[in-house]
């Protein structure tokens, strides 16, 4: 087993992965930026070390700056978490280089898989369904016309290095596509580096299900469920579920499966997750995304199989194989998790960073908070918005959903506005309550369900 573990990382993740090594008996070291030298996680583990100032770009994504320090504090591993550098092939292969365990696929996997053209070709041979579109990147604004012209309005123009929901444009007919295509490119370069577009088929009113898989170097790979991430805004999760709501026994055995032949076909070894989008007859569903790390979501997969996934990682990046196999995995109950943001929807969603005041997580039977935020620390401005995962466990889906609205009456948070009343609002939404959401639920409601947040406060104050 690894003895001393990295943390490329900061929040509420790296105190998911600080536990997590804690309990296998792993030492850990965290680093931090100056914003967060009083941070959670930097008081926790066994060895702190300030990487840089504040700006992401100087600390967290430094990778010369990581790894002189996973060196000279003797760390044999180095744990990415999730954003920042975790889908970085070169850092991969750069720890690699400096006799480091990337805790994670190895740079060749990352790079397979994070080009979404090349993956959409390694998907249809290993008979994975894929969306209706260009066989690989449309390298000019004709080549994207004609794979248009061939699969049909609406489209979506993708970024192949994309991720987290930038470099993708709608386009509903030929003038849109000319007018997006160089914008997407654009983007596409200012924030991967990479401006290489491809084209797929728009899936209306889909719901977007993923499936959790873990993998071991001895070609091991078992699915652990699916997850449903309709709830979305922008292309940005807000509330999870697992497993996915409505589908068949055998529909979920056919996705798991497809899942676990995706891992297979790019080699992968780790904690990932395949995307999928799921049809509006709810019975087609086409590939969309690998993901190369551990996901925002994980717990409430853990949650309902009972399965420690930031453990299983450490012992799949030991050299261990997969202490679990496909017919172990059992799922129990539903679980639904709330990503509490630190922005005013009330205010377009503006950004709300601030000093916490005071703050309350609720708690009880079924209930898991991840945070690293506590009262007197500081939500900076320099990193995501992220507060809290507030999730929730129950014998049914109903049990779940009434447990998460006590855990959203419970929490509390005085200092700056998040969105936790919204959250609050979808869960009574007849629709929510149905279980029939497509990504497109909150674009259609959020008028409404921000209303009834607006007089929700005002009775409040009046109170």
């Amino acid at each position: 087993m690894l003895k001393r573990v990295l943390i490329a990382n900061r929040g509420e993740i790296a105190l998911r992965i600080l536990r997590a090594c804690r309990e296998s008996g792993m030492e850990t070291v965290a680093v931090y930026s100056t914003a967060d030298e009083k941070a959670l996680h930097v008081q926790l583990a066994t060895q702190s070390v300030c990487i840089g100032p504040a700006a992401a770009g100087e600390s967290y994504l430094n990778q010369n700056a990581l790894l002189a320090v996973a060196k000279a504090t003797g760390c044999d591993g180095v744990h990415p978490g999730y954003g920042f550098l975790s889908e970085n092939a070169d850092f991969a292969d750069a720890c690699r280089e400096a006799g480091l365990t990337f805790i994670g696929p190895s740079g060749d996997v990352i790079r397979r898989a994070g080009d979404k053209a090349a993956a959409r070709k390694m998907m249809r041979a290993a008979g994975v369904p894929v969306t209706p579109g260009s066989d690989g990147p449309v390298e000019t604004v004709h080549a994207a016309l004609s794979a248009a012209h061939q699969v049909g309005y609406p489209v979506l123009l993708k970024a192949s290095a994309g991720g987290g929901g930038r470099g993708i444009r709608r386009c509903d007919n030929d003038e849109q596509l000319e007018s997006a295509y160089q914008q997407a490119k654009a983007e596409a370069m200012a924030c991967f580096g990479n401006n290489e577009l491809y084209l797929e088929k728009l899936v209306l009113r889909p719901r977007h299900i993923e499936v959790q898989v873990l993998a071991d170097r001895f070609g091991h790979a078992v699915h652990l469920g699916d997850r449903d991430c309709s709830i979305q805004r922008r292309n940005q999760k807000l509330i999870e579920e697992a497993p996915a709501w409505g589908l068949s026994d055998a529909m979920r055995r056919e996705m798991g499966e497809a899942a676990v032949r995706a891992a297979k076909a790019v080699g992968y070894e780790s904690a990932g997750t395949v995307e999928f989008l799921f049809d509006e007859t709810g019975e087609h569903f086409y590939f969309m995304e690998m993901n190369t790390r551990i996901q925002v979501e994980h717990g409430i997969t853990e949650m309902i199989t009972g399965v420690d996934l930031v453990r299983e990682q450490l012992r799949i990046a030991s050299g261990l194989p997969l202490s679990i196999r496909q017919e172990d995995i059992r799922l129990s109950g539903h679980a639904i998790e709330c990503r509490i943001n630190a922005e005013d929807p009330q205010q377009d969603f503006r950004p709300a960073p601030g000093p916490v005041e005071f703050i309350h997580f609720p708690g009880g039977n079924g209930v898991r908070v991840d945070s690293g935020l506590f009262t007197g620390s500081e939500l900076s401005p320099y990193y995501d918005s992220l507060v809290a995962k507030v999730m929730a466990h129950g014998r049914t889906r109903l049990e779940a959903i009434r447990r998460m609205r006590r855990c959203l009456e419970e929490f509390a948070l005085e200092g700056f506005a998040t969105n936790a009343e919204l959250s609050y609002q979808i869960l009574y939404h007849p629709a929510f309550i149905r279980g029939n959401c497509s990504t497109a639920f909150l674009e259609e409601n959020l008028a409404r369900l921000l209303d009834f947040s607006r007089r929700a406060g005002d009775e409040e104050e009046q109170l």
